[in-house]
């Protein structure tokens, strides 16, 4: 090691080097401005995809000739399972091109899933309802109690503590919350409805993200062909809901049935939701989990300011506080169980990392 016969390095060589990629300090023959390029382009496009769905989905929730939210949500899981197959298709003649793992439909291995699925209808069903009834300005505070119940269904079905610090972020989301609510009334524009349903969303959330770690074996560790399965036990499920509910009658009334620009829309939503997966996958693997949770609260952030400006709103310096409280406690939270995972083992800190890839899903469509 002649690390004596170092020459030191002047700024100005540095900013070339990094320029012209002769010297890469990680070993991948890539530089620095060419991997910074890369990751701002990675998180462009989930803020893109995240915030267009939120928008769709709101959009296509909103309309007053057709009330059936659960056929909306039904055709876009349609919708995910068509895009699996074509993306196995697309993976065989061009495997160059497309990676994307290769599966048949295992009635065993559905019925394995179950108990997730009905978890995973009631987090995207409830999830669209609440975006239904409160819209996309107040639908970042409905939705926020995703980490408070995370915490208290953790010790109630794994025994698994909290710390002090992370409970205290934990009172940060729910004062935020509160106050979110208290605003909303105030302006008059509260659902009650849509409080409850984001409330049992984010509940389901959670329950999601518990039960896919225990059902992971099942699909052999594979979060696509998780998503595989739970799509199609979600097409099969959802049928008779849509019947119990009465939206047959509201769907055979409807006028722009055979529209399609209609068809067009609700097929886009339904890309946009299968895409959210890839995209937050895709965030998680050129950064972090922890970045990747930071970008999500950013982008919740400017998702609310997007929505106001748009509807021309008037909101008062409360409500943007409980905003900034919501936003403020789950980046805490974050950042809390980020340095708790620094003092596990490495094995452990491999499993948190999937864990949060794996909520990152359709667990993560509003926020």
């Amino acid at each position: 090691m002649n690390t004596m016969n170092r020459t030191p390095l002047r700024r100005s060589n540095i900013l070339s080097m990094a320029l012209s990629g002769s010297a890469d300090p990680d070993g991948y023959g890539e530089t620095f401005i060419l991997r910074a390029a890369r990751i701002a382009a990675v998180v462009a496009l989930y803020w893109f995809v995240s915030i267009t769905m939120v928008f769709l989905n709101n959009h296509l929730l909103d309309n007053r000739d057709l009330d059936a939210p659960i056929f909306v949500t039904f055709y876009q899981c349609v919708v995910t399972v068509g895009l699996c197959w074509l993306m196995q298709l697309l993976s065989r003649v061009c495997p160059g091109l497309v990676d994307f793992p290769s599966f048949r439909f295992d009635v065993k291995v559905s019925r394995e899933v179950l108990p997730l699925s009905i978890v995973f209808i009631g987090m995207i069903t409830f999830n669209n309802l609440c975006l239904k009834h409160v819209g996309v300005a107040f639908y970042t505070v409905g939705r926020s109690l995703s980490t408070v119940f995370n915490v208290l269904l953790s010790y109630v079905i794994l025994k698994q503590t909290t710390s002090f610090q992370a409970l205290l972020c934990c009172g940060i989301i729910l004062g935020g919350f509160w106050l979110g609510v208290d605003q909303e009334g105030m302006t008059g524009s509260l659902s009650w409805s849509g409080v409850f349903f984001g409330v049992i969303a984010s509940a389901c959330v959670s329950l999601n993200a518990i039960y896919t770690k225990k059902v992971m074996p099942a699909v052999d560790g594979n979060i696509w062909k998780l998503s595989y399965y739970n799509n199609i036990n979600a097409c099969v499920l959802f049928l008779p809901l849509i019947i119990i509910f009465g939206e047959v009658g509201q769907i055979a009334a409807f006028s722009r049935l055979t529209d399609l620009g209609f068809w067009g829309m609700m097929t886009l939503g339904g890309v946009f939701g299968f895409a959210i997966g890839y995209v937050t996958g895709l965030q998680i693997k050129y950064t972090s989990p922890l970045t990747h949770n930071v970008s999500g609260t950013a982008k919740a952030c400017a998702q609310t300011v997007i929505a106001v400006v748009y509807n021309s709103s008037i909101k008062s310096l409360l409500w943007w506080t409980s905003n900034m409280l919501v936003l403020g406690g789950s980046s805490a939270y974050t950042w809390v169980k980020s340095r708790e995972m620094q003092k596990t083992p490495h094995k452990d800190l491999q499993n948190s990392a999937r864990e949060k890839l794996l909520q990152g899903g359709k667990g993560n469509m509003g926020v």
